[in-house]
């Protein structure tokens, strides 16, 4: 009899492990939790084990049956008697859960008050002062770490103008356009010395991925943010992407990942190339640094070949240099969000708020030094429309500086831009800092309803009332540059200048405040150059027909100021 009980109580703890098994690697498989203390998931992976088995062991146990009608000749329905179940049947279900659930049991309260304590532990509350250590700042100058850029060197296009580009260039490609869609990714890096927004292609539908799975996706789209050229770089023929986020079964990313790394928590892995082009995602490795939950930070990364799935884990000290994406731009504003915050305690963040600063609502990317930055400005609590500095952060290496710069909130920008040309009707993208003149900028694109770009502007930060724009780089420039000189923001000196040579075709002259200004236009040209004669001497002995190069501050009016003329 002991012998059957115990071969019964065997038999039944097996089939619960067995479903509590299957449905294990079910879960696991479609859900990818990581194996580790430190991530939440893992806690509701463990609950549901246990609830499984717990519940299985419910519906095998015997709890006792109902009685059998004691006269199977009744006919009358009023004298059917109602099932009812043994006196012991309580009885027995409380021994079977001591029996066979009460270790599952204990498993779940044991999770239930880990989690519990592990978060209040881990709470910003009690740990206020790690939360500001998560993220170093120094305090950095402007001018010598951020260098005049280039024309050819400005990023011109937002993560909604690119995608235009790219939807528009794969409706190019016949071969493609019909199997394939471009993902939605578009990540910014520098490619070769040049800002790129980068992404692959993506299998249409399911269909589509079974007929094309065998040589994976076969190509990816790069679009110079300067220039706008779409490039797409055709794969060698069976070497296509066959690890993505739209791949399934073992090929899918995320999976890929987990089965490799039961461990670790990720990021959201980025696509990138490298320098030789080859196709790459960079999957960051999550930790949590304050307690079991708080503190999330980045401790490297596992670089995933996109074509071969071969991986490899580097440390944040040694991430190759052409990875740009590691640290996310959500995760360095939050954790500059818990610095400006809790520097002087949680209760001071709450009430007083003394010292206390956040970040603007977005962000933007700066190429510096072969480095992608993260640009976003800082503001304090308050309701105020004003910046009190910004950050860069690069987001390799998580290097943060900050630069105390007193002036407008980039959306109080972005309005300003929109109010010059509100009668085109172009709205603003979210600004791009940039060093002009050694003040710190806001450059704006100017975008119609297509989400093309129609014209930029650029905007002081200290006084944004100073918008300039133009329907190119160069001609918002020159605009923006006369407008600082105009508001004595800089001199007519620090300006850059064009020169012309020609012959005078006509000059004239005009008294101004005292001071004799000659008005010079060459042949062949409609515009005046204007120079007073306490600015250029020579001006004054100057004939029509004598040949001259004269140096003035370009712009779209027809009286321009020249610096200097020089007699040939």
């Amino acid at each position: 009899m002991n012998e059957g009980k115990t071969l019964g109580r065997v038999k039944r703890t097996l089939i619960c492990l067995l479903v509590t098994a299957v449905f294990g690697f079910v879960y696991f498989y479609l859900e990818l939790p990581a194996i580790n203390l430190h991530a939440t998931e893992f806690y509701v992976f463990a609950f549901l084990l246990s609830a499984v088995y717990c519940v299985t062991a419910v519906f095998t146990g015997k709890i006792g049956q109902p009685q059998k009608y004691r006269d199977s000749n009744v006919i009358n329905l009023n004298h059917i008697p109602q099932p009812t179940f043994d006196t012991g049947s309580i009885k027995d279900f409380l021994r079977m859960m001591k029996q066979h659930c009460i270790v599952p049991f204990l498993l779940c309260c044991a999770l239930v008050v880990i989690y519990l304590v592990g978060s209040l532990l881990s709470s910003v509350i009690f740990r206020a002062h790690a939360y500001t250590q998560l993220l170093p700042v120094q305090e950095g100058d402007f001018i010598t770490d951020v260098e005049e850029i280039s024309f050819d060197q400005i990023p011109m296009l937002d993560k909604d103008s690119a995608s235009k580009l790219g939807d528009r260039k794969l409706g190019e490609l016949s071969d493609m356009v019909s199997q394939f869609e471009v993902a939605d990714e578009y990540n910014q890096i520098n490619y070769k010395g040049r800002p790129v927004r980068v992404t692959l292609l993506e299998y249409g539908d399911l269909i589509k991925w079974f007929t094309n799975r065998q040589n994976g996706i076969p190509a990816y789209l790069y679009i110079d943010m300067v220039s706008q050229n779409v490039e797409v770089v055709r794969l060698p023929e069976g070497q296509g992407i066959k690890y993505s986020h739209s791949e399934l079964f073992g090929r899918y990313l995320e999976r890929h990942l987990r089965f490799q790394y039961p461990t670790y928590m990720f990021g959201t892995p980025v696509f990138e190339i490298n320098e030789e082009g080859e196709p790459y995602w960079i999957c960051p490795k999550v930790e949590k640094t304050i307690g079991l939950f708080g503190g999330t930070d980045i401790n490297g990364a596992v670089l995933v070949n996109a074509i071969t799935g071969e991986s490899q884990y580097y440390s944040s000290e040694e991430v190759p240099s052409w990875c740009d994406r590691v640290y996310s731009a959500d995760l360095i504003m939050q954790q500059y969000d818990y610095y400006g915050l809790y520097q002087r305690g949680w209760l001071n963040s709450i009430f007083g708020q003394k010292g206390v600063t956040i970040t603007t609502d977005g962000y933007n990317y700066i190429a510096l030094n072969d480095d992608v930055y993260v640009y976003t400005g800082v503001t304090s609590v308050g309701s105020d429309q004003s910046n009190v500095g910004f950050i860069l952060t690069n987001q390799r290496t998580k290097e943060s500086k900050y630069y105390p710069c007193a002036g407008a909130t980039e959306y109080s920008a972005m309005s300003s831009a929109e109010g010059v040309v509100q009668h085109l009707n172009y709205r603003a993208t979210f600004p791009l800092l940039l060093n002009i003149h050694s003040k710190p900028t806001y450059f704006i694109a100017l975008k119609d309803n297509a989400q093309l770009v129609k014209m930029y502007a650029m905007v002081n930060v200290a006084q944004y009332q100073i918008v300039a724009t133009g329907s190119s780089v160069e001609e918002c420039s020159e605009n923006y540059s006369r407008l600082l000189a105009q508001n004595g923001v800089v001199s007519d000196s620090q300006l850059p200048a064009t020169e012309v040579t020609g012959k005078i075709d006509d000059i004239r002259s005009a008294v101004i405040d005292g001071n004799t200004v000659f008005y010079i236009r060459l042949q062949g040209e409609e515009t005046y150059y204007a120079v007073s004669a306490s600015a250029s001497e020579i001006a004054v002995i100057l004939n029509v027909g004598d040949s001259v190069t004269i140096r003035f501050s370009a712009g779209e009016s027809a009286i321009l100021t020249a610096k200097s003329i020089e007699l040939k």
